[in-house]
Parts: structure tokens; sequence; C-alpha cells
């Protein structure tokens, strides 16, 4: 049990023993109370809310709430003092011995080091990438694919069973477009001269071999033949292979989904129609007139009845059809199926989809909503586009896409650490631009380099302790640790708090944020020794001073080791 949580233990416990005494009314919510490290670090280790939460459903005021709680804190043996702060924060500074308490706990725990039983016993859906199977991933697709995957990541080190979900879009016109580029490729593997693709369909040389396919597959049976002969089984065969390049395309990354849906089974298996039935059997369906378009004159409009979903009951300013005119699903309606069908099992959905999506969000949301009764905690994480650059420039295309740069060129020029790292150094939300030229920087200002350094220098130290002077990592002497390196400890310490806030909020940039800044501390630290030699991790004349130092070192490297596997990024040993 890490610091924190053990502190939270003793605090609720204490709680309860108010309670007992009647000095707090019994039942009070405790959700809110937060116990954390202050913004400011003179104002001690920990600091908590518990008295500004409890105090007014208590029928009293913060502070006088507070003098009451904080002798009782101060009486643990984790504890070194305390005080009451502004309108009744209680600031607490913990022992040393705490501290040293804790660099053992990671030592005991390794590499389990920060998990949590937050998500224990629940099931998680996470649904990322489902690009349209056209074509081979870019880095649009990319950074979708990283913030989920390593959110799964996240998810399972906080105690959920996760199940990553890539929902193929295999239903809509986009696919029959693909079917046509596809059977160009076909025509010219077998030799003939069909001129200029068409205008609309997909250029790039990466259907060159989905033509080859086909036509060793099927020979020149649908050369020339009309296309309702063929579209269908051309529309299979390449959607499978694009699925194969997608799958090939991750795997670069590091990502594998557990479960692919198809689209187009959902309504071959009636599941659309099951979703409405439901629905109408609730009152949430009903046929109705569809508003018309606001803000604009459409002549030749016409009000025509369709099965609306009442999503105006959940938030949304209008409520939406599921059916088209001519009685085909509509995207929102074939969704709706979708997420009605998976949220059966589970008890967090989670979709990762791109900002292009925003105008959908509030609707489907509604949505899950009336279906799940909600019941299912449902959320949407929109991600931004990333803008590819070289010294600041934007980057060319790529022929073998013939519009844009490929997840799979990207790769093979950083690697596949860096892409993951990198996608992961700013919110989802917020726009990236990724230079090729300063994503492999070697200096600080690179957060890939920064991190994965700490960890290499870590290892290198130890093992220079063992080749040169036979010191090695060890528990034994940690009472030799002074104020600097008990502040590296309060910095590892943070990790399990950071990965249960960051499961909470479904972010797991906030472990990126949190490698950058240990793996800064840690370099903070070895810099000292730069200037004052007494403060290196190797001091050839005091074996037990640098055993701790080193032991510390390592428990350093073992929770930014930790960081590194959540995000699904090797810890580099050397560079």
């Amino acid at each position: 049990m890490s610091i924190f949580a053990k502190f939270t233990d003793e605090l609720h416990r204490i709680l309860d023993a108010l309670e007992a005494e009647k000095a707090l009314p019994a039942g009070l919510s405790r959700a809110n109370i937060t116990v954390e490290p202050p913004r400011d670090a003179s104002h001690g280790d920990i600091s908590t809310n518990v008295a500004m939460v409890l105090a007014k459903p208590a029928g009293t005021n913060p502070r006088t709430l507070a003098q009451i709680i904080l002798p009782k804190i101060t009486d643990l043996a984790m504890v070194d003092g305390g005080d009451i702060a502004g309108p009744g924060f209680i600031n607490l500074r913990l022992t040393r011995e705490s501290w040293l308490d804790e660099l053992n706990i990671i030592a005991k725990f390794g590499d389990e080091y920060g998990r949590s039983i937050l998500g224990k016993g629940k099931r998680a859906n996470i649904e990322y990438v489902s690009a349209n199977p056209t074509g081979p991933m870019h880095m649009g697709h990319c950074r979708g694919a990283v913030v989920g995957d390593a959110l799964a990541g996240l998810m399972e080190f906080a105690g959920y069973e996760v199940v990553r979900e890539y929902y193929i879009n295999d239903a809509g016109g986009q696919v029959d477009v693909l079917a046509r580029s596809a059977y160009h490729r076909y025509a010219e593997a077998l030799g003939h001269d069909v001129g200029q693709l068409a205008e609309g369909l997909y250029p790039g040389d990466y259907l060159i071999p989905v033509g080859k396919l086909l036509a060793d597959k099927f020979g020149d049976a649908y050369l020339g033949k009309d296309e309702a002969e063929w579209l269908q089984i051309f529309r299979e065969t390449a959607v499978d292979a694009m699925m194969d390049m997608i799958r090939a395309d991750l795997g670069l990354l590091g990502i594998k989904h557990d479960l692919f849906s198809s689209e187009a089974a959902l309504h071959k298996e009636g599941k659309a129609e099951e979703a409405e039935k439901w629905l109408r059997s609730q009152d949430l369906v009903y046929d109705g007139i569809l508003e018309a378009p606001k803000g604009k004159v459409i002549e030749d409009w016409e009000p025509i009845e369709l099965p609306l979903f009442r999503s105006t009951k959940f938030g949304d300013d209008q409520d939406r059809p599921i059916k088209k005119s001519d009685g085909k699903w509509t995207y929102f309606g074939a969704d709706m199926a979708y997420h009605h069908q998976k949220s059966h099992n589970v008890d967090v959905m989670i979709n990762i989809w791109g900002a292009d999506h925003a105008g959908t969000v509030k609707r489907i949301k509604s949505a899950v909503a009336a279906l799940t009764k909600g019941q299912i905690d449902f959320d949407i994480k929109l991600v931004q586009m990333v803008k590819l650059l070289r010294n600041g420039e934007p980057v060319k295309m790529s022929k073998r896409s013939g519009s844009f740069v490929t997840l799979a060129e990207v790769v093979e020029e950083v690697g596949k650490d860096v892409v993951r790292f990198t996608m992961l150094t700013r919110k989802a939300d917020a726009q990236m631009d990724f230079d090729f030229a300063k994503v492999i920087e070697a200096s600080k200002d690179n957060p890939v380099f920064y991190v994965q350094y700490a960890h290499a220098r870590i290892c290198s130290t130890i093992r220079k302790a063992k080749e040169e002077e036979n010191f090695v990592p060890s528990a034994e002497f940690l009472d030799q640790l002074g104020a600097e390196e008990i502040a590296l400890i309060k910095e590892a310490a943070n990790f399990p708090r950071i990965v249960e806030a960051a499961a909470k909020a479904y972010e797991p940039h906030r472990i990126a944020f949190y490698l950058g800044d240990i793996a800064a501390a840690y370099h903070a630290y070895w810099n000292i020794g730069n200037d004052r030699p007494e403060k290196r991790f190797i001091l050839a004349q005091d074996e037990k001073l640098s055993s701790a130092r080193l032991f510390l070192a390592e428990k350093i490297g073992q929770v930014i080791k930790n960081g590194l596997h959540i995000l699904g990024v090797e810890a580099s040993i050397k560079m």
C-alpha cells in the first residue's frame, strides 16, 4: 500500500472514530475528500480538504472541524506535524522514516508498484482507431491509436478488465469506392490498360497488391462484367486485405485489439432492428417529422415522416432520425445499435474519436444513456489531428498512400517508442505538431529522450558501481540519505496516486507528464553532483552511502519503468 493510500486509510479510521464519539454525524458522504501533496511544497507533504468537505453537512464550519481532526491526525506515527491553512485545509508533514519505508515498498512490489484496485471487478470496453478500411493508417489515426492503447494499459494497471475494440466501418459508400478502386487495380494486374484512375477513386500504390490478389483469385472472370456481379465480392475481399494492412500498421506501434466488430455484420444480424424495437418499447423512438434545417432555406426540402430518437430528453437540441427516407439506417442509427449491442457485458465504455466527430458526441451520449438507462459509465475522448513537420516545414505527401504520410513510414523513421510517447506529451484534445527533427533530438527539450535517458542513466550508474567499485544497491543503509534524496522519494511516491487520478479521468497523458516530472527531478539531483562531488551516487570512500543512493536510483528507475510500461514504451537501459 502506497504512502498516500496508507494515510487515506488512517484518515477514514479517524473519521469513523469521530462518528462513534458523536463528534461527527454518521453517514456523511466522503466521496469528495482528497489527499494529495500541496501545490506549494513548503506547506508540507500532504494536504487534505476533509474539514471543508464535511463541515457543512456536519453543521459546523471548516476551521472548527479541522481543529477537532488535526490532533488525531498528528498522533499518527507517520505524521511529524501539521497545521490548518486558509479556510480549513489541513497540511501535514510526514516523518523521514515513512518516506524511507515507501522506498522499501517500491522495492517489495517492483513491477507491480503503483497498481490499483480502482477497477477491480469492472469490465471496460475501449474502442479506438476504427478508421474506415479504405487504406493504410496515417498520423491522424496514429494519435487516436496511441491514446486508446495507452488508456487501455492504464486502466488494466488500475485493476480493470479491458477489452480493446476496433469497429470496422464497412457498411458505407466509402467501401463501394474501395471496391471500385480495387477493380481498377484488378484490371491493371490482368494486363489491361484501363487509363487514368477515375475521379473519386482512391489513389496510392497500396491497392496494387489488392488488385493482384483479386486477379490471382478470380482470373478474368469479372473483367468487363457489370458492377452488380462483382461489387459485393470485391468489397469483402478488399476490406479483408485493408484490415490485414491496418493490423500490420498497428502492430508496428505494438497495438493489438482483442475484438474487431463489423458494421456490415451488425446490419446483417439485425442488431439495428433489435435496438429500434427496444427503444420503441420504451417510447424513446417515434415516427415524426424532422425539423427543417436551421439558418438556410432549401427549396426542395419536404417534410418527411421518419423514425426519430427522443434525444432531446437527454440534452440534445433536437430529436434525431435513425433511418433515412429510403429506409436505410443513418450513421447515428447504426452507431446507436452498435453501442446497444456492446453495452450488455461491460461497466465502462470509452470511445476514442477524431475531433471531426465532435458534433455527434452529444447525440450518441444521449442514446447510450437511454439504451443503458444510465447504468453504464460512457465517455468519448476527442483527439486532435497531428501536423507533420521536418525542421519546422510541412512534410510532403506519401506516394504509397497517394494523399498522406503513413503511420508505417513515420514508425520506420523514428521508431515505435518515440511515436507512442510523443503522442502523449499533450492532452488528446490539444493540437499537436510532430517534427521529425525534434522528436529524435537528444536534449532535455525532447520529453521522449529525457525520460528514457533518465532510466538509461540509472542503469549505467548501477553497472558502473558494480564493475568499478563492487558496490551494489542496498536498503541496509537508507538512514544515510539526506533531504535531497528524500525529495526524490517523495516524487516517486506520487506515482500510485497519479495512476488512479489518470484512470478516473481516462487521461493517459497524465502518466507521460508525471514521467517528465520524475525524470527532471532525477536529472536535477544528478546535476548537483557535478558541483558538489559529495552528492554523487558513487563515492569510492563511502560504500554505505553509495549503496543507499544506488538503491534510491534503482527504485526511481523502477517507477519510470512502470510508467513507461503503462504507455507501451520500452525503458531504455543504454543510450
